[in-house]
């Protein structure tokens, strides 16, 4: 005969033993209590990347480096002259530092910022290049009043992909080039500007 210990535990041939009904309501309450730690929200260690071949001024970055390629090779010496370098490793800079920026975002909110700040500071240093080109070679710097002024800002601000620009690489004049270059150095940098502001509100809410 089943000596009862307890309400759920019996000595049955004696050995203490849970009552068949009694175990299978504890696999049950174990099962519930996976089911529950498998249905918690789950804390993400890792932010989501952004997407930067979106951004638009990453897009605009790729056309500076790949205009100010080919300006340097139509308008400066190919030999004896360190601004072509300078110039070309600005944009690429400028490019490159938005791509890694963006990626180690992924871990951390402030080597985003300083990387985005060295790609500022780059493309900063090419606008610079290029207003200096536009004086040492006495050319027209085209600002508000100018005849072609509103309709290359136009031009600049609705287009940000390369195939928009390069189909003029080999037409336009120097001043022609270096005053879109100059355009584009100024929204890049502006829209950088904006980015990096609004990374920062979300890093000091959000961490």
């Amino acid at each position: 005969a089943n000596l009862l210990v307890t309400d759920n535990i019996v000595l049955v041939e004696g050995r203490l033993s849970i009552r068949e009904d009694d175990e299978l309501k504890i696999v049950a309450r174990e099962i519930k209590e996976l089911s529950a730690e498998e249905n918690k929200p789950k804390v993400e260690v890792l932010k989501r990347q952004t997407n930067w071949r979106e951004l638009w001024f990453y897009k605009k970055a790729v056309v500076l480096y790949q205009l100010t390629y080919v300006f340097t090779r139509r308008f400066l010496p190919a030999y004896g002259d360190r601004t072509v370098d300078q110039m070309v490793q600005a944009a690429r800079s400028g490019k490159q530092n938005i791509v890694e920026g963006t990626a180690d975002g992924v871990t951390s909110t402030e080597l985003e910022l300083k990387l985005l700040n060295v790609a500022r500071a780059s493309i900063q240093e090419l606008l610079e290049d290029y207003e200096d080109y536009i004086i040492s070679h006495q050319l027209i710097k085209w600002e508000q009043g100018h005849e072609r002024y509103d309709s290359m800002l136009a031009y600049c601000r609705e287009h940000n992909e390369l195939v928009d620009y390069e189909k003029f690489f080999e037409k336009w004049t120097n001043e022609e080039m270096a005053n879109v270059a100059v355009t584009l150095c100024r929204m890049v940098d502006k829209m950088m500007c904006s980015y990096q502001k609004q990374r920062e509100d979300d890093f000091v809410q959000n961490g």
